[in-house]
């Protein structure tokens, strides 16, 4: 017969008696989300890499260009200090019109690219931009029906607007009332609007978009300045930040109207757009104190009219010219 072991059994017990306390703590751990960390895991790389270009990406534009290592915001050089120089040296021979592209996507009347180049620094463009009162600016705008700022993160807001928009077609005129959202951020001087709700208009959206440029970055040769403090520095103060405008703006109504009176609403929705672009030529040129006859060399009252002939003579010739290929297509087509 065999004799049982006390000492054994006991010491067993014992053994899955701290078994099952260890197992129960181990259940009571969190545990690991393996697909989630096994996801994690194959992003980081790309990730991690995205992040470092981001951080040390090169400059490709050229010279005077904005570059996105180049930074705008501080302190020691507020907006005051970069007037200094426009004020010592206000003109700036830029020759180069506005860029105006009119294109018509499907569905819509039209959308209005524009870019341009003004003589300020990229705040106080943008501050004129984003005036509340900026219809003393923009000579299409009539009054400012309402305002309410609807959210304020300090150097982003988002604006419900709504201003009556001067309109003219041949001989009539008049107003519209246009109702948009607006989200402003100052960080990176760009404003995205957008039409609060479908009327006569169906879409009416667009952007803002201000960057700087470094007029005088040629007195910093060989040296490239990567910062406001370099930049400011090696030109000594005298160095101007000039800013390239981009304007978009998308415009589709209700209802399409058919050629050649969509035609005729192209013209003008360009010319309304142009317009607003040398209104705010003119008001860079007087914050600087330089004569607006010094930037913009052609009377906008005499312009406007000019140009309503010319859009009118040029949709006739089109509309012509249409004409005429329809009959040579259909004399083809009997033969």
């Amino acid at each position: 017969m065999f004799k049982t072991d006390h000492r054994l059994m006991g010491e067993k017990e014992a053994n899955n008696s701290r078994k099952n306390v260890q197992m129960q703590e181990i259940n009571k751990r969190p545990r690991i989300n393996l697909p989630a960390l096994r996801d994690f895991l194959s992003q980081f790389p790309g990730k991690f890499q995205r992040h470092l270009k981001s951080r040390f990406k090169r400059p490709t534009e050229t010279e005077g260009a904005n570059r996105d290592i180049f930074k705008l915001k501080d302190a020691n050089f507020s907006l005051e200090k970069q007037m200094q120089a426009w004020k010592k040296n206000p003109v700036w021979d830029d020759d180069q019109p506005p860029s105006i592209e009119v294109v018509v996507p499907e569905g819509s009347l039209c959308q209005v690219n524009v870019k341009t180049k003004v003589g300020l620094p990229p705040d106080a463009v943008y501050n004129i931009v984003t005036d509340p009162d900026n219809r003393r600016v923009f000579k299409n705008i009539k009054e400012v029906l309402s305002r309410k700022v609807l959210l304020d993160e300090g150097s982003r807001q988002i604006v419900e607007l709504e201003q009556a928009a001067i309109w003219r077609f041949l001989w009539w005129s008049g107003t519209i009332s246009v109702h948009v959202l607006v989200d402003q951020n100052r960080e990176d001087y760009s404003m995205k609007f957008k039409q609060v709700k479908a009327g006569f208009m169906k879409r009416f959206e667009g952007s803002w978009r201000v960057e700087p440029i470094l007029l005088d970055e040629k007195l910093c040769h060989p040296f490239k300045p990567k910062t406001l403090s370099e930049y400011m520095s090696c030109t000594q103060c005298n160095g101007r930040i000039a800013s390239k405008v981009t304007l978009q703006q998308l415009v589709e109504p209700a209802i399409v109207p058919p050629p050649p009176i969509s035609w005729y609403l192209r013209g003008i929705t360009a010319r309304t757009v142009e317009v607003l672009i040398n209104d705010l030529v003119e008001e860079a040129a007087r914050i600087k104190g330089v004569s607006a006859t010094d930037l913009v060399t052609t009377n906008l009252n005499l312009d406007q009219a000019l140009s309503n002939e010319i859009q009118t003579l040029d949709i006739k010739e089109r509309w012509a010219l249409r004409r005429r290929n329809s009959r040579v297509k259909e004399r083809k087509d009997r033969f």
